[in-house]
């Protein structure tokens, strides 16, 4: 699940990305251009129904490529994605637009 909303401040956008908790795993991170593909600089944190997620704070009209990793192996893309885009390993990007 991908929600939007303006930055309390005004000068973003919050978004929080999500995954059900039917996902197993023991660590999922966040990963794309807004963070230079860094497979660790953004995990997701698991609540107590199991569900994983993680909160962003991003510029607005922007667009951006992500994907999850699932214990530092697995990529897995956004269900909910604004949209796919072909990457250069044979697979596509999620794609969100804020």
């Amino acid at each position: 699940m991908i929600i939007k909303q303006d930055s309390p401040t005004g000068d973003g956008v919050l978004v929080t990305l999500s995954l059900p908790g039917s996902i197993w795993a023991e660590s999922v991170h966040l990963v794309g251009d807004f963070n230079d593909w860094n497979r660790s600089s953004h995990p997701l944190t698991r609540d107590t129904k199991g569900e994983w997620s993680v909160t962003l704070s991003l510029d607005k009209d922007r667009t951006y490529q992500f994907r999850y990793l699932v214990n530092g192996t697995h990529w897995q893309n956004d269900w909910n994605a604004d949209r796919y885009l072909p990457n250069p390993f044979g697979g596509d990007n999620s794609v969100l637009e804020t």
